[in-house]
């Protein structure tokens, strides 16, 4: 199996990285460091590895000045479940799911996983089922469907389900077989632009607008890494959109937070105000969603010659389900894991990563597709596609490998973790969360902004510098 160093090293050179820049680079600690049969340590290390050594190679850039920088794998792993070691006040986050939320089974005798975190799911479930919000009725009525054609008409209906594959019925799908054409991240030119040059500060980032219209983890957490090197990252929601109000606390770290409603012409019209003055637009809706508003990453190129444009989705942009709604924890259950580390424990059924290490993953490989790609930006010019998704990160994490016996590894102790928390101030009380586990010597990761909560803040850009 790849050390941790060389799957830097292909993270790194895949978007054309100067292998001599990962001199630069240390990293601590030894797998495994959390109970799982897959590589989850070493994941969440080299993936915020990537998004520290970017920031550390733009900042030479900017400034000549070069610096070390050093991941400590245990730091990194407990950052990619940040959302579980949040305190708001001393108080620990609140049940993370839906009450029907979990895991089914069907009529014969496959699983399938319900996501119903937000309304609008849990009340497409009920319609499809024709049953209501209560365990006991959706078990009783999916005993009256066969796995695959439930999902199947729970996607017709809006819902956001997953039947349990092996790795290999997964693989077999034509969708799997499509995925496997893409690249981790691409970083594709999709206009002509003048090369923008980087804004005077003194930080890595300092000077870069980034509009971060996602929600729930990946996309946040790539806003939220994006402004820890010094961008001013205004993060765009809707009050009619639900939000998981934990994660928007953990993940707003950093963020200015905007109201816009982009269903009115007058909100498009701000959002188009504001991309004109952007370096980095990323968005995680569902593909082709943003594009009838017009805001296509062509319509945005258009619009600001020079944008750096980051689709995040579920599936990836290639195969029959490219238009697929999906969470973590569903590409888990679609894509193998689950089955597989339920055979690995010697449990009768599903068993979850024991982080949303897809999410975490593909939300830092945001963040350092964005970045490169404002590097070549800034040197060649051009507008720019970053595209990942958290199925192709999962490929990527099964081909890391397997750890034997990783199931006799014992969860992380909070002795363990406390040293790798601060307490900062924020708009919801007194935060006790996660530090930056890329520590850069000369520009360190941190927040200058607090957490607030949505809409706390006017759609406008402050001022440079």
């Amino acid at each position: 199996m790849q050390s941790p160093r060389e799957i830097l090293h292909d993270i790194w050179t895949s978007v054309g990285g100067d292998p001599t820049v990962l001199d630069a680079v240390t990293l601590r600690g030894e797998e495994p460091q959390l109970p799982s049969s897959f590589r989850v340590a070493a994941a969440a290390q080299a993936s915020v590895a990537a998004t520290g050594l970017a920031a550390a190679h733009i900042w030479k850039l900017r400034s000549g000045e070069a610096q070390d920088v050093t991941v400590d794998m245990r730091h990194a792993v407990v950052e990619c479940r940040s959302e579980r070691y949040l305190r708001v006040d001393g108080k620990p986050p609140p049940p993370a799911w839906d009450a029907i939320a979990g895991i089914y089974k069907t009529r014969d005798q496959r699983f399938v996983r319900l996501h119903t975190n937000f309304p609008h799911h849990r009340d497409a479930v009920c319609k499809v089922l024709n049953c209501n919000a209560e365990r006991d009725e959706v078990q009783a009525a999916l005993l009256q469907w066969d796995a695959e054609a439930f999902e199947s008409a729970a996607y017709a209906g809006g819902c956001v389900v997953a039947m349990m594959r092996s790795y290999e019925e997964w693989s077999a799908t034509p969708h799997a077989q499509a995925l496997a054409t893409l690249p981790l991240i691409s970083i594709e030119k999709i206009g002509e632009a003048a090369p923008k040059p980087w804004p005077e500060g003194e930080r890595p980032l300092a000077g870069i607008r980034v509009l971060d219209l996602s929600r729930v983890i990946a996309g946040p957490v790539a806003g939220r890494t994006l402004a820890a090197h010094g961008a001013d990252v205004m993060l765009v929601s809707s009050p009619e959109l639900p939000a998981i109000s934990w994660l928007t606390i953990d993940n707003s770290r950093g963020k200015l937070s905007s109201f816009i409603d982009l269903k009115s012409e007058e909100g498009r019209s701000t959002l188009r105000d504001l991309l004109r003055e952007a370096d980095i637009f990323s968005q995680g809706y569902r593909p082709r969603a943003l594009a009838a508003l017009g805001f296509s990453p062509e319509d945005t190129a258009k619009l600001n010659p020079g944008i750096v444009y980051v689709t995040l989705s579920a599936y990836g942009h290639a195969g029959p389900w490219a238009d697929r709604r999906g969470f973590d924890s569903l590409v888990q259950t679609s894509t193998g894991f689950n089955h597989a580390e339920g055979q690995a424990a010697g449990v009768d059924g599903p068993k979850e990563l024991p982080a949303q290490m897809l999410d975490h993953a593909t939300g830092y490989f945001m963040a350092f597709g964005a970045m490169m790609a404002k590097v070549r930006q800034a040197r060649e010019g051009g507008s720019w596609h970053v595209r990942v998704s958290l199925a192709r990160t999962g490929r990527w994490l099964w081909n890391l490998g397997r750890v034997p016996d990783g199931f006799k590894t014992g969860d992380l102790k909070s002795e363990s973790v406390k040293p790798l928390l601060e307490e900062l101030g924020s708009g919801f009380g007194t935060l006790s969360s996660v530090k930056p586990s890329a520590i850069l010597s000369r520009t360190p990761a941190w927040w200058a902004r607090p957490s607030m909560p949505l809409g706390s803040h006017p759609p406008k850009w402050p001022a440079r510098g």
